[in-house]
């Protein structure tokens, strides 16, 4: 008894001390939360400094504090695209700002229809007689097409700039899973619906490829016509089309190859490049390091220039990321979510309803409960609009269907009007390992589905009509909503993806715009005039948890990101070579429904940045035990 006494105060004590420390880090949270917030005595004359470490995104993807503070891994930096284009809007129009500063160093990338409007907004600083000026140890394509905007583009002498346009490999796993003897049951409609192929092919079907091509090119096409545009003196086709021979010229010095193809104006390093920006915008008086000079941060000059709210207001629910079952996100479309959302603002007399969509989309069950929510409003007579961001295809198109009008960009990704389902089963390699079946069946669908014994033929056959019935009911929401037979969109569908300029000529879209004018439209048609309304983001409270995360991990962040040469980006495109083995997998063997998914659309940046730095989704091996304990 006194030996077990002792354990039991040993228990209570350590019990006692963890508690201690978890109020003590509460309240220390708490107060990093109240005294972090920007303020706006912080704004100071000078420059507005844009240090974008990370993604330009839709929709910033909620932070579990948890599980990122005992991952061990930074959580990848996210920048709304709609607050960086508000910034720079507000900093053309204010005195107190003089120039506009880029440190694109540790940039991971965006979609190119975001990349465009910050590029575009951009222009209007410049515009405003507001030198823009950019700096970074490497430039790829990304950060190429907002540097082009630049009035000046710095590249650090030991740095480079390559062009690779968009394209590439993806994995093929028909011939492992035949070595594996599991039988990966692919269920679809679609000849172009090649989302699958991986799991049964070791090579890209014609049909795939034709489309990828007319995709891919039509991309390139209007990524080369506005870095030209922006950029005319680049020399394009020396750095795309013969581009060993482009490097080879400067005795493999990358940096100089870039200022010789006009990627980039100036060399030199980041102390001489803040002394270039000292002589624009003035030196900082707070601080006399070497390169330091007057400046504010996006983050405060955010906080200080948010957009007026007169008049009504008119709604935007952002459908950004996959589309899944449940209440995940943001930066995840989850559907029980995004349907309380618009619920929720059902009572509150709005003027019109924006469905802003970025998403390849995913769930069936999830898109189509979305789909019901946005007709509630609907029902309401008020006009709805769909913009459309980088992707908005499969399941991004079957939640735009309810529109009056869809917006979307010429490099926007859509269409892909198909569904699928992928179910492995084990019964060859269960008889390969000496395992077997036996039982007795009362009807033809007793024990099914079996993933050991396989599917009978008449499991197979109810899928694959589930499937079929799927598509028409999807074709049967586009007829309706675009004023097609459904003959029309069977023949512009069976899972093609068509670029935002193609898919506007076969009617999926009805014009050319970003979300501001998709707002402008939805005004006009609710009867209202500038200054008579004001647009609310429905459920873009930020959690302060999230911001206080991402500054406390931001050292992180700089570190695994730091490494931008040419060497690093070859590092960073293995891990993400790994982090699609791990995501392919994932949807082989998860538990999902139908899908109305994309997989064809090039992945969302976020996911190619925390593939990159090799955050594959995993977590240290002590916010896995917490988490499932906090289960």
């Amino acid at each position: 008894m006194s030996f077990a006494r002792k354990v039991w105060h040993l228990v209570v004590a350590v019990k006692d001390g963890l508690s201690l420390v978890f109020l003590l880090l509460f309240f220390s949270l708490l107060y990093m939360v109240l005294t972090a917030r920007p303020s706006p005595a912080q704004v100071h004359d000078g420059a507005l400094l844009l240090k974008l470490d990370g993604v330009v995104v839709e929709e910033k993807s909620a932070i579990d504090p948890l599980a990122a503070l005992l991952s061990q891994q930074a959580p990848v930096g996210e920048y709304q695209a709609r607050d960086v284009v508000q910034a720079l809007e507000a900093a053309a129009r204010d005195d107190r700002i003089k120039t506009v500063v880029l440190d694109l160093t540790t940039f991971m990338g965006g979609g190119q229809v975001h990349l465009s409007a910050i590029g575009e907004a951009l222009d209007r600083v410049r515009a405003a007689e507001k030198p823009v000026l950019t700096y970074a140890v490497g430039y790829s394509d990304d950060g190429m097409m907002l540097a082009s905007h630049a009035s000046e583009v710095w590249l650090d002498p030991l740095g480079g700039a390559m062009i690779a346009g968009p394209g590439g490999t993806r994995l093929y796993y028909g011939e492992l899973i035949d070595n594996l003897n599991v039988n990966a049951r692919v269920y679809k409609v679609g000849t172009y619906k090649s989302a699958v192929e991986p799991y049964f092919r070791s090579d890209m079907s014609p049909e795939a490829r034709e489309n990828y091509e007319a995709l891919y090119g039509a991309l390139w096409e209007e990524w080369q016509a506005n870095v030209k545009k922006a950029r005319p003196e680049l020399k394009m086709d020396l750095v795309t089309k013969t581009p060993a021979e482009w490097v080879s010229a400067s005795n493999g010095n990358l940096s100089q190859a870039a200022l010789a193809a006009g990627l980039v104006d100036k060399l030199g390093t980041r102390v001489e490049f803040g002394q270039r920006v000292a002589k624009l915008s003035g030196e900082d008086k707070l601080d006399d390091a070497p390169g330091s000079f007057a400046h504010t941060e996006f983050d405060t000059w955010l906080a200080e220039s948010a957009p007026e709210t007169p008049g009504k207001a008119i709604g935007v629910v952002t459908i950004a990321g996959e589309i899944v079952d449940g209440d995940a996100g943001p930066g995840t479309a989850g559907g029980e979510r995004i349907a309380g959302l618009l619920d929720d603002a059902l009572e509150d007399d709005l003027a019109a309803l924006v469905v802003r969509v970025d998403s390849p989309g995913g769930s069936v069950m999830a898109s189509e409960e979305i789909r019901l929510a946005i007709l509630r409003h609907k029902a309401k007579k008020i006009p709805i609009v769909v913009s459309m961001a980088n992707v908005a295809a499969s399941g991004g198109y079957w939640v735009s269907t309810p529109a009056d009008r869809i917006f979307a960009e010429p490099e926007t990704i859509t269409g892909s009007i198909g569904i699928f389902a992928v179910v492995p089963t084990f019964e060859k390699a269960a008889a390969e390992w000496g395992i077997n079946a036996d039982g007795v069946r009362t009807t033809a669908l007793s024990g099914q589905p079996d993933l050991i014994a396989g599917f009978t033929p008449e499991v197979d056959a109810i899928l694959q009509n589930t499937i079929e019935d799927g598509y028409r009911q999807f074709l049967n929401r586009v007829a309706a909503s675009r004023n097609m037979t459904t003959a029309q969109v069977d023949n512009v569908g069976q899972g093609r993806v068509w670029d935002g300029g193609t898919a506007r000529q076969i009617g999926l879209v009805d014009q050319y715009g970003g979300i501001e004018d998709a707002i402008v439209w939805a005004a006009a048609k609710a009867k209202l005039d500038a200054g008579d309304y004001h647009v609310e983001y429905l459920g873009a409270e930020e959690d302060p948890y999230d911001t206080l995360i991402r500054s406390i991990m931001l050292g992180d962040q700089e570190q695994a990101t730091s490494g931008r040469d040419l060497f690093g980006m070859v590092a960073g495109r293995e891990q993400a070579l790994t982090g699609q083995l791990a995501g392919d997998l994932k949807r082989l063997l998860g538990t999902r429904g139908m899908q109305v998914y994309c997989l064809e659309c090039p992945a969302p940046p976020r996911a190619q940045a925390a593939a990159s730095t090799g955050d594959l989704g995993s977590q240290g091996w002590l916010a896995q035990i917490a988490v499932l304990v906090l289960r």
